[in-house]
This record gives structure tokens, sequence and C-alpha cells, in this order.
């Protein structure tokens, strides 16, 4: 097995030694290399191999640093908005609205939510915060009111950075419902009997909200010299401090804060980037995943400071035509998304006139990726090179990844291998390690684990053990070389008359059908088996099927007791703003359409 190898030349200049003029050039290649388990794994535990060190810097540390070497080189496009930043000005820009949050009374500690969808305003909240030593808060821009009071509530936000409409989302008038005293108070001065915590509301835009600044209005309220301190104060910032709070789905329950250090995120960011070979080559990203969700945040805009890349955003929220175009147009070597996203793009009527032949590498991850789709993404978009990621938002995101030149077999049936400076293990029941080959938890421990749920101990004791392992709900198979194939989450497990099913599983065969374009499994109640399988099915345009084909189809593929009893045809699924399928809301319309609500 060959990791990527990665060579950073350390160049050392001795001159004048004695009498003569004497250049001596002392070269060090460090190299990230992939390496054989000295022998085949007999049990379910691994560590992603570490010749690289970890980077002990901070996100504003490394926005400067950037900037002072490829000041010229644009760090950012938002296709939508034609807007264009290179470092300099984005380091500038970050700068000013860092000292205008200071100047505001806020400080190193405090939390800023960030509401809205992908904009330059939030990359500017994102690296102003950490050049500020603020908390950045990341907040789901389809939040309603109850959503938007629980979370600013439970991490005490001062301030929050709103956008000002997206969709449906009219946020002002969202906060307005939540705040009504900021009809008659002044910026700056919010008394809010929901939310105590709350000092400052922020309104992109050049429009005035009452109660409310402007951010134009805080990009310009520090003077010159608090400018000229925020440099300064990069040397008082700690790396392990928290720099970042991102919130789980919540598609099952409330939403749990996410504790993240610049540490942390920093880290696996680079880390991806390696495996991706962004530090070898020009690179620009087409991220039309969200920058709320650490997809966008960490395994996209930090690779910004992390490898010099050009991110570049299609639009501010999720459109197929608007990705694609991107890629044509900005000449995009990487592109990202969930499997969802992918499977849009390539069922895109005009997908044959797109010219993506720039593309040579990407990411796919947030969800299981479907084989067959990998497969077309590989033949269809020239992403010979697309790898798959996996990992929770409590690990920074990534904790496996597969590699460019892994053999095709594993890079679309399974996760690859973990990261370096990462440990991972597959548990029973017991806790105990379970042979290669065997299903079990998923457990993963290192750099990437985050500090914990913010104010929450009692969650937090439950994920994380006393020896930090992180339990990622997640059922999995690890092979004798440390490859990890995710059968699905434990709690979507079906079970039919004692069987234990996985959903995925049955997916991965109905993806196979010529006429299906996206498949979900769920298990609804059954009176007698307790469970029984049901598949939604979205067919390919123009495309007709009866239940029975599709359940005659299973019966050749599978075991007859995971063949599907019900079979409904949809044309869409529930999804959370990442793309993600909210398996819990299938579950409930299929209980209710088949009238199985009283069953028990």
């Amino acid at each position: 097995m060959l990791f990527l190898n990665m060579r950073i030349q350390r160049v050392i200049r001795f001159w004048k030694i004695g009498h003569n003029s004497v250049r001596i050039i002392f070269k060090r290649s460090i190299s990230v290399s992939r390496r054989h388990h000295a022998a085949p794994l007999q049990y379910s535990y691994t560590q992603g191999a570490g010749d690289v060190p970890l980077r002990g810097a901070t996100i504003g540390s490394l926005l400067q640093e950037q900037a002072e070497k490829t000041p010229d080189r644009e760090a950012v496009v938002f296709c939508a908005d034609g807007v264009r930043r290179t470092f300099s000005q984005l380091l500038a820009e970050s700068d000013r609205l860092a000292a205008g949050l200071l100047t505001l009374g806020l400080q190193k500690g405090d939390r800023v939510g960030i509401w809205g969808p992908n904009s330059l305003e939030w990359i500017l909240a994102q690296y102003a915060t950490a050049r500020a030593g603020l908390i950045l808060v990341n907040i789901n821009p389809m939040y309603r009111s109850f959503e938007l009071e629980y979370v600013l509530k439970m991490v005490q936000c001062r301030a929050l950075i709103s956008a000002v409409k997206f969709k449906e989302q009219d946020y002002y008038d969202i906060l307005f419902q939540l705040i009504p005293e900021m009809a008659s108070q002044n910026p700056g001065n919010i008394h809010s009997h929901v939310l105590p915590d709350l000092k400052h509301v922020i309104m992109m835009g050049e429009d005035q909200h009452p109660g409310t600044w402007k951010l134009s209005d805080v990009m310009n309220a520090g003077s010159d010299s608090d400018i000229r301190n925020i440099p300064d104060l990069q040397r008082r910032l700690q790396f392990d401090e928290p720099i970042n709070i991102q919130f789980t789905s919540g598609t099952t329950g409330f939403p749990k804060g996410a504790t993240l250090t610049h540490h942390n995120i920093v880290n696996n960011s680079y880390f991806i980037g390696l495996t991706l070979d962004y530090h070898n080559r020009g690179t620009r990203i087409c991220i039309p995943v969200p920058l709320y969700h650490c997809f966008g945040m960490v395994i996209g805009s930090l690779q910004m400071v992390n490898h010099g890349a050009t991110c570049v955003f299609p639009s501010p929220g999720f459109d197929r035509s608007a990705t694609l175009k991107a890629v044509q147009s900005e000449r995009c070597t990487s592109l990202y998304g969930v499997p969802t996203m992918f499977i849009d793009m390539l069922n895109h009527h005009d997908f044959d006139t797109f010219d993506l032949s720039s593309l040579y590498t990407g990411v796919m991850a947030g969800s299981p990726c479907p084989i067959e789709t990998m497969r077309q993404v590989i033949a269809k978009m020239h992403m010979d090179q697309v790898t798959v990621c996996y990992g929770t938002t409590e690990n920074s995101p990534v904790t496996f990844q597969s590699h460019r030149d892994d053999v095709i077999e594993k890079r679309v049936s399974t996760v690859g291998r973990a990261h370096p400076h990462v440990e991972a293990k597959i548990i029973d029941e017991d806790g105990h390690v379970v042979p290669v080959g065997t299903s079990g938890e998923l457990c993963t421990r290192g750099y990437v684990v985050m500090l914990g749920y913010w104010k929450d101990e009692a969650r937090t004791r439950e994920t994380i053990l006393p020896d930090r392992w992180y339990k990622t709900g997640d059922q999995a198979v690890m092979d004798e070389k440390g490859f990890v194939r995710i059968t699905g989450r434990i709690k979507d497990m079906i079970i039919r008359g004692g069987e234990n099913i996985y959903p995925l599983e049955i997916e991965q065969v109905l993806y196979t059908h010529p006429k299906i374009q996206d498949v979900q499994v769920v298990g609804v109640p059954d009176k007698r088996l307790g469970e029984q399988i049901c598949a939604w099915v979205i067919l390919k345009e123009g495309q007709t099927a009866t239940e029975q084909e599709i359940q005659a189809f299973c019966k050749e593929k599978v075991a007859r007791f995971k063949v599907p009893k019900y079979v409904q045809f949809v044309t869409e699924f529930p999804l959370t703003v990442t793309g993600k399928v909210q398996k819990y809301k299938i579950r409930e319309a299929a209980t209710r359409s088949l009238g199985l609500e009283h069953v028990t």
C-alpha cells in the first residue's frame, strides 16, 4: 500500500566559511509514506501513519502567513455575487472586521454566531473571529425561531452576524419575532428577556434594520490603531483554545454543540489537503456544500490557509447547474459534495455540455457513498483520483479517507484507512475489540476528538469515554489492511424477526438497478416480526417501474428476508441543508402512508 508521497524541501545556506565564499545546501525531505502493516491485522485496531508532524498553529497566524507568501493569489471566489478576494485582501478585510468586533466590547472567548448561506461575509466572519480570539458559532441557515433560540441560548452568544434573506427564510423577521425589543432599542444595547446574553445583532447588506448594526459599520468601527493591533494579538492566542462550535444535525433530537479548537480543525484540514495533493499543485476547489457545516468550513475553507488553495463557491445554496458552470468557468481541479449532490449533477439534462476536464480529484462525504455513483463520478466527471472521507462533526470532522491511488475496488467500497495521527477500533457490545471482518461499533481517538459538547457534560460522557475514545454510533467492518467499510448507523439497523438487517446493504444492491436514480431503505412497524423493510425509490427521468419489479430484482441479489416488503416511489427525500437524508422522516412518512401508526 503506497501512501501519498510529499516532500517539503528545507534549505539552509551557510556563507563565507573561513576565507572562502561557500554555499552549502542541506535538504531535508519530509514524506508522508504509506506503509504496509508489519503483518496483516488480526483484530480491528489500526492507527494512521504520522510521519508528517501536526501543525502547532492558529487559524489566524496561518492566514497571515499565507497572505505574506502569496498576497496576489485568489483566495476565494463567490460566482453568484461576482466577488473575488486575494489573500492580501482577505487578510485586510478580516482584520477590519476583527477590530470592529473588539471595538464593540467583545472579548476573547465570547461566542459570535454566524447565520446565513454561503457568502463572502461568512468567510470574513470565520477568519475575523479567529484573528480576534472569538469563538465562531455555526448556525444552520434553515433554522427557524425555536431552533435559533435554542442554540443561541445554549452557547450564550453575545453577538450574531446574520444574512437578511435566503430562500423562504426572512432572517430579520425571525429575529424580530424572537427579540421584539429590537424595535425600540439602539444597536449594541439589546435587552432581551429570551436571550439575555445577546447584545449585538449585525445584519449583512446595506439596509438599516431597527436595533441592529450593519456589517459594514462594524468593519469601519475600529481605528487604524485597532487594526494594527490585530497581528500582535496572534501571539497571545493558543492553538489548543476553542475557536469554533459546530452543531450536530439535530435530526434525532436537540442539537449538540461540538466544541473544537484551532488544533482540531487546522490539522484535519491540513492532512485532508495532503492526501488530495493540494500542496504539490495549483488548486481550485469547487465547494457547493454549506459553510456552516464542517464539510464547507474545514474540508473546504481552511484549505486556503493550509495549502494556499482557491475556494470557489458556485451559489449561496446548492444548485447543480451553478456548480457545473463554476467547475467549467473557474477551471476547478477539485469538486466536493455529498452523494445526493453528485447524483443530481450526473443526472443534469445538459450534463454532457459542461467541460469538466480540469478536475482530477475531490471529496465525496456526508453519508454513505453509493458504489455506482462513485463509478460514474470517476468515469464521467474526470475525477479519477476522487476520495471518500468519513467522519463526524465531533471529530473535526474526518477520521478516515481513501487515497487517490487506492485501487478502485477499495475506493468505491470502503471509506479508506485511518487519517495520520488517528487511532480507530471496532468493538462489540461489551466494549471488546472484534476480529477483523467482524461487524461492530467504530470508535476513534486522537487530536481530532472535540473538547466536548458545550456545557453538556452528560452527553459528552456518553460519547467520549474516560480514555478519550469517541463512540461514533456507526456500524463498521475493518479488513486485515485497515480499510474500513461502514455498514450503517446502529440506530438505523432493522431488526426483522430477530434478523439484523443493515439498510445500506440493500441500498447498494438497488443502486445497480438500471431504472433507479436514488433509494433509501428504512424499517417500519410490523405486528408479527417487529419490523419490515420499506424502500423509497426515486426513478430516473422517463422511467417507470412497479413494486413487484423492484422486489423481483432484489430476490435475485439478496437473501429473501432482506427483500423489501414495501416499495414506495417518490420524487424526493427529506434532506438537511447539507444534503443528508433524514431517515427518521422517511420512516415516519412511510409508517403513516402504510397505515402502520398503531402497530406495536
